[in-house]
């Protein structure tokens, strides 16, 4: 049983690496030979019609997923809907004191069309929203789309594995009927545990931990559990639902041993008909969200493998359990949740299963970690998420606590919620507990933050996955030098195929409404600009730090901020903090004095055979005539980017440098019809202008009439909001290259 689990799995997940869904006619052809293979009698013929069988299922869901998406005659369009609030709405509050509220619509519905089964949208400055409430709303719907850079988040990716066919941002609603049943009995607990942990600093875990709310967990507060490797804690997963049936299950065998159970009474059902109903119970009050279902899938297959009086030991509970969950959804394999909580069980096996010998509590406590530190980093490297350095350790001391003391208490103050005078002080007990754990992360990390490496070649990964296998053998089964081998080139990787001397990378990056250029030679980097910084969301934090670590460049020689304006600067303090910076320029320095900015003055320099030239207008009225100027130019290919420049400045640079020309252009003021003016064009002659500005701005950038002056001149137009990232290797006279191009099915 378990071979055949595991071809139909392999078949499923083979989807995850194709660039599109297979046609149609594809999956006919699949299903014919399927059952052709089937009739043939050949020993192994069932285990391939089983593969390519797991292959047709993914493929036909994806398929209807991607048919569910809002159809592009609605994209960017403000409709009247009516909908049911699913799932918990998450609240928070920006650092200008603004509400904002995103939550989940079931069953939408409107006279303007069809739309997708489930829709997520946010809303400003909201009233009060609960699960399972109908609203009737104005929603500005978008099809799903996000910022997409190398070694960045995939936001489609996370809407697609949750079956999310459409965004939005509502406009106006009236609510049109309360929530009722299980969806509304959510809300009044987690009302109940807001009220019992008021004002409490932990009380963001607490709900984590209870209802799967995570949305009051400080900025800081992640980032620490990021830094510390220990996010799963505050994440209801495997660990969290395993550890209440096992608690159940222990509770029985607890009384058996001491003599307190009924001889008549089979233990061994009562205690998984025990553990199997406080796992669920569990789930449906966390949400019963995709990790929770996962981790249910996994618990019934073990309780009913262990029913039978079968071995644990053995591989098929998880295979059968791999498959399972494949088959109800296989867009899971679209979550790295997904991929590390089944490398996570498989290690833990690998470890624990077949070994000769009694290990005391402690021991099973460090090798767990130390096996799964090891076991995962090759995956974590190859999905491009950090690694801990002190993880091992954080674990070992934050795992116990948090499931022997922590969680008990929180769900016996959960169960006696309706008496608050038992449940409150249980759950601010809880609280200071984490209070406390949270100050012992703090300096366990002080210093070591997560570590985001350059994405190693494939051959280094596979060669650190084999590594790591051996490592986790008993040590009689391996060399000592064998795995230290292995691992030399992940730990000395070789060096990078870099950038030839005479030539530049550019990088636009996809930072939406705002702009961030990344620029290197042989031997140096820099950036201009650093992404937009408004409404509580650090662009420079989470997109342009991610790519800088992805690429490995730790150090940045000079940082030019073209003016102080948020949606250039604003995250210009999270990239210095992140990486060295070695000189920072800025078009206003008197507001960038906390950064030690440096004036832009016009000056020109010499890195790597590559020139670069620097100018500011001088007679600038206003921030955004101030904007630095930066030209490049790399074996006579030149690149220029002009920040806000308007067509003032425009004239001024043209009479500073009358004899400019240019190959690539990035359009001032992100396509504002106050840049680019047609004797700039005409002038500068570039064939390729670059935009860089969020999708559905709302500034109507770039300007129709840029447009169709790009259009008259004959220029190629390249826009973030569609192309996403974008790279070009100045001095190769190369055509360029976008993160659009990069072929995943979701997209």
């Amino acid at each position: 049983m378990g071979i055949y689990a595991l071809m139909f799995a392999l078949g499923a997940l083979a989807l995850r690496f194709m660039p599109v869904v297979p046609a149609l006619w594809v999956q006919g052809v699949l299903a014919i030979a399927v059952c052709m293979l089937l009739f043939t009698g050949r020993r192994h013929a069932p285990l391939l019609a089983v593969a390519m069988l797991g292959l047709c299922w993914s493929a036909w869901q994806a398929q209807n997923m991607l048919d569910q998406r809002l159809a592009p005659e609605l994209d960017g369009r403000v409709i009247w809907l009516q909908g049911r609030v699913t799932g918990l709405p998450q609240w928070q509050t920006d650092g200008a004191g603004q509400r904002h509220v995103r939550f989940e619509l079931e069953d939408a519905v409107s006279r303007r069309g069809l739309l997708p089964p489930r829709i997520r949208v946010s809303w400003r400055n909201p009233p009060v929203i609960q699960s399972g409430e109908h609203w009737r709303l104005a929603v500005f719907l978008r099809q799903p789309d996000g910022l997409l850079n190398p070694h960045g988040f995939d936001y489609v990716q996370w809407l697609t594995a949750r079956r999310i066919g459409a965004t939005g941002s509502v406009k106006a609603g009236e609510k049109l009927e309360d929530g009722t049943g299980f969806a509304a009995w959510r809300e009044q607990v987690r009302s109940q545990l807001l009220q019992a942990m008021a004002g409490h600093p932990a009380s963001g875990g607490v709900l984590a931990l209870t209802v799967g709310d995570g949305s009051s967990v400080s900025r800081q507060q992640w980032q620490t559990l990021q830094d510390s490797g220990t996010v799963h804690l505050f994440v209801i997963s495997g660990q969290h639902v395993s550890l209440v049936a096992g608690l159940a299950y222990g509770l029985v065998v607890l009384l058996v041993r001491v003599g307190g159970w009924p001889q008549a009474l089979p233990w061994l059902p009562a205690a998984c008909a025990l553990a199997l109903g406080s796992a669920y119970a569990y789930g449906l009050v966390s949400g019963l969200g995709v990790p929770v279902q996962r981790a249910l899938i996994m618990v019934t297959v073990v309780l009913v493998w262990r029913l039978r009086y079968r071995s644990l030991a053995s591989w098929t509970p998880w295979l059968l359990a791999l498959a399972l969950v494949i088959l109800l959804d296989p867009l899971v394999m679209l979550q790295p949740g997904f991929w590390l909580s089944f490398a996570a069980v498989a290690v833990l096996a690998l470890v624990f299963t077949g070994r000769i010998g009694r290990w005391r509590g402690w021991q099973i406590l460090l090798r767990a970690q130390w096996a799964v530190a090891i076991g995962l980093m090759p995956l974590l490297l190859a999905t491009g998420l950090p690694v801990s350095w002190v993880g091992p350790l954080a674990n070992a001391l934050a795992v116990p606590f948090v499931s022997f003391w922590v969680l008990p208490l929180v769900l016996l103050g959960l169960l006696l919620l309706p008496w608050p005078v038992l449940s409150s002080p249980l759950l601010r007990l809880a609280g200071d507990s984490l209070q406390g754990m949270w100050h012992l992360l703090d300096s366990l990390v002080q210093g070591w933050p997560a570590w985001q490496a350059a994405l190693p070649a494939v051959w280094i990964l596979l060669l650190a996955a084999v590594a790591a296998g051996l490592l986790l053998l008993p040590t009689v089964l391996r060399p000592w030098w064998l795995p230290l081998l292995l691992l030399a080139p992940l730990l000395w990787p070789p060096p990078r195929a870099g950038v030839p001397v005479g030539q530049a990378r550019v990088w636009l990056l996809d930072v939406g409404q705002g702009q961030a250029i990344v620029v290197q030679t042989a031997a140096h980097a820099l950036a201009y600009d650093a992404g937009p910084a408004m409404g509580g969301m650090d662009v420079g934090e989470s997109q342009v730090v991610p790519f800088l670590r992805g690429e490995g460049i730790q150090h940045l020689d000079r940082l030019i901020l073209s003016h102080a304006d948020a949606d250039h600067a604003g995250g210009a303090g999270a990239i210095m903090a992140a990486v060295g910076v070695g000189q920072v320029i800025s078009g206003e320095p008197l507001r960038h004095g906390h950064w030690q900015a440096q004036p832009c003055s016009e000056q020109a320099w010499q890195w790597d055979d590559v020139r670069f030239r620097q100018w500011q207008w001088r007679a600038a009225g206003n921030g955004n005539a101030a904007s630095c100027v930066l030209l490049i130019e790399a074996a006579g290919e030149r690149f220029l980017v002009t920040g806000d420049l308007d067509v003032a400045g425009e004239r001024a640079l043209l009479q500073a440098w009358p004899q400019l020309r240019v190959d690539w252009l990035v359009a001032g003021h992100h396509g504002s019809r106050t840049s680019t003016a047609q004797f700039w064009l005409q002038q500068l002659r570039p064939h390729s202008v670059l935009i860089s500005r969020g999708r559905y701005n709302s500034y109507g950038h770039p300007h129709p009439l840029v447009l169709t002056r790009l259009a008259h001149n004959g220029i190629r137009l390249y826009d973030t909001a569609h192309d996403k990232a974008l790279r070009i290797d100045l001095g190769a006279r190369q055509p360029l290259w976008t993160m659009g191009q990069k072929p995943a099915f979701w997209r």
